[in-house]
C-alpha cells in the first residue's frame, strides 16, 4: 500500500486476545506473532490475554476493553471456526455496534489463494464498538500473519493512502 510522505505515523494502543481451550500463554505462537508484529510496526501493546472459548468470558473482555480509553484496537485470534466450542464471532456480535464486513471478506479472499475453499470455514470479522476497532482472526499463525501483514498493518497506519482506519478515529464518536 502506498504511503503519503506528508502524513505522520500515529501509534495506537492494541489489545490482543487469544481464544483457546488448549493453549497457554507460553504456547501461544499466534499471540506471540501478533505481539511482535504490533510492536515492530511501532504500536503500543495495551494488554494481552488468553481466554478459554467461552462466549460470556470473551464478551466480558471485549466490553472491558471497549470501555477502556487506553485501548484503541482489539485483535483476537482463535474461536472463529465452526465447531461447537467456537464462539468468538457470537461474542463479537454482542459487542459490535457497526460491522466492517470488508475485513472478513478481504481476509477470506486473501486466504483463498493459500488454502483454497477451506477458507469458507473461517468466520474472521471486523467491527467497531464505541471508538474501538475490533478484529477477529482464526487461531493459526498463518492466518494471523496474513491478517496482520496483508490488511491490518496497512489500515492501522495513518500514512496509508488513499485512506485508513486511523484517520477516522477522531470522528468515531460523532453523532
Amino acid at each position: 500500500m502506498p504511503h503519503a510522505a506528508e502524513r505522520t505515523f500515529v501509534p495506537v494502543r492494541i489489545a490482543l486476545l487469544t481464544v483457546s481451550d488448549t493453549r497457554s500463554l507460553a504456547e501461544d505462537r499466534s499471540g506471540d506473532l501478533l505481539q511482535q508484529r504490533v510492536t515492530d510496526a511501532g504500536h503500543h501493546l495495551a494488554a494481552r490475554v488468553l481466554l478459554r472459548d467461552d462466549r460470556a468470558e470473551i464478551e466480558a473482555q471485549l466490553r472491558a476493553w471497549v470501555a477502556d480509553h487506553a485501548v484503541d484496537v482489539v485483535i483476537c485470534t482463535g474461536g472463529t471456526g465452526l465447531t461447537g466450542r467456537d464462539s468468538t464471532p457470537e461474542a463479537f456480535a454482542a459487542v459490535i455496534e457497526k460491522e466492517i464486513p470488508g475485513f472478513g471478506e478481504l481476509f477470506r479472499w486473501l486466504s483463498f489463494a493459500k488454502i483454497g475453499t477451506s477458507t469458507i470455514q473461517s468466520r474472521a470479522l471486523g467491527g467497531l464498538a464505541s471508538a474501538t476497532f475490533l478484529f477477529a482472526l482464526p487461531g493459526s499463525t498463518s492466518a494471523c500473519r496474513d491478517g496482520w501483514d496483508e490488511i491490518l498493518v496497512h489500515q492501522l497506519d495513518a500514512r496509508t493512502r488513499p485512506c485508513n482506519l486511523i484517520e477516522l478515529m477522531p470522528r468515531l464518536l460523532e453523532r
